[in-house]
């Protein structure tokens, strides 16, 4: 399998082979050659239905019956490759050559790969495309960058002060607490504090226990377990308790939830039912959905389990079987790989969960979880020794 992306006589062009065929889509104009001109480039695909956007100029290549699922395992090239054994034949029309020009911003399933000397994994013969100390991102929210003596300078924007415009105004003078997060508010000159697990209060200055986690949007917690290197991953499982009067919401997340090759198990709830996705590395994901009847916005707590017995998959709701499904007979993927990261109510602050989750479940969790237990352990997973923002007691009242 392979997607590349090239310029072919002066045309864009994009070639992906899924495992059945090659699809070839090109742009109808060309690039221009001319060196002070940034050009802006959308590619990809969804399924087996290819896209190709140059400076908002959009191609699509409608999808035609065939294998949807893009398998590369391998590193990922900008520019060129190390060896031009490595490029398939069919991946350009013509012998494979280098790019010569400048590439910046570059962002793969919403995720910027930084162009720096230290995070790539290797590299050669690349320079600096700007040429001065200023680059394109040294001023942060379009900040205008100046070079100078002593190095550069930032010209910030009116909301944003700091030496690369980094911290809006709002913030400057905030008293948040030490391990919190200020959020500027523009609209009401104002600020507000996302606090840390362990704290509380509206400048989260106040020191908290529980055992219960209440989420109240924008909030999550992001567990690492600390016995992955151990677990058997093809017999996983989880169970917990919750209690919510929303009718969506992602529940927890098994996976590191960074991009398509991430295996994953959720639990969340769509429509007012119970939703459970199991991706074990086709990057196939079939929602199991209980839709019997909804029992599970009512705000009481209730009780669920999802057992992972290689490609078999059972659910239990308040100690009832409700689903049980084979959702790969041919025995493919058998592991959930899923890194040792659970997320609970969400994900990190700014990243939205139907974008994360690409619309497999549309909004933050709002609620409350308790008595979360992983594999077949025998003590309850400590939420408050996890990271997390946003995330209350929710023991007064149980």
């Amino acid at each position: 399998d392979f997607l590349c992306i090239s310029l072919v006589n002066g045309f864009l062009q994009l070639r992906y082979n899924l495992g059945d065929k090659t699809v070839i889509l090109q742009t109808f104009q060309k690039v221009q050659a001319n060196g002070n001109i940034w050009h802006s480039l959308k590619a990809g695909r969804a399924g087996n239905e290819g896209y190709l956007d140059l400076d908002g100029i959009n191609i699509t290549q409608k999808a035609s019956p065939g294998m949807n699922a893009l398998d590369t395992h391998t590193d990922f090239f900008v520019g060129g490759v190390s060896s031009l054994n490595l490029v398939n034949s069919m991946a350009v029309e013509n012998e494979p050559t280098s790019f010569t020009g400048c590439i910046r911003e570059i962002v793969i399933n919403n995720r910027e790969l930084k162009l720096t000397v230290t995070d790539p994994k290797g590299g050669a013969n690349v320079g600096d495309c700007d040429g001065t100390v200023c680059g394109y991102t040294v001023c942060k929210n379009n900040g205008t960058c100046q070079v100078e003596n002593s190095g550069f300078s930032c010209s910030c924007p009116q909301e944003w002060i700091g030496s690369t415009c980094e911290q809006s105004i709002h913030c400057s003078q905030n008293r948040c607490g030490s391990q919190a997060l200020c959020i500027p508010q523009p609209t009401t000159f104002s600020y507000i504090c996302a606090c840390a697990l362990g704290w509380s209060g509206k400048y989260c200055d106040s020191k908290i226990k529980f055992f219960i986690a209440k989420f109240v949007g924008n909030s999550y917690i992001k567990y690492t377990d600390p016995y992955y290197g151990k677990r058997d991953l093809q017999y996983s499982r989880i169970s917990l308790n919750f209690t919510t009067n929303r009718t969506e919401g992602l529940i927890v997340w098994m996976g590191k939830g960074e991009d398509e090759d991430n295996d994953f198990l959720a639990i969340g709830l769509a429509n007012g039912t119970l939703k459970i996705v199991i991706n074990l590395g086709e990057r196939i994901s079939v929602p199991l959905i209980h839709s019997k009847y909804s029992t599970c916005c009512d705000e009481r707590w209730h009780f669920v389990t999802v057992v992972q017995n290689q490609t078999c998959i059972k659910v239990y709701l308040d100690e009832e079987l409700i689903l049980f499904e084979d959702i790969d007979p041919q025995r493919k993927y058998t592991a959930l790989n899923y890194g040792g990261i659970c997320y609970f109510g969400g994900f990190e602050i700014g990243r939205k969960v139907n974008i994360v989750t690409t619309g497999l479940f549309q909004k933050e969790f709002i609620g409350k979880i308790k008595d979360v237990v992983l594999f077949q352990d025998s003590k309850k997973i400590q939420l408050m020794k996890a990271e997390g923002y946003n995330v209350y007691n929710g023991n007064q009242g149980n």
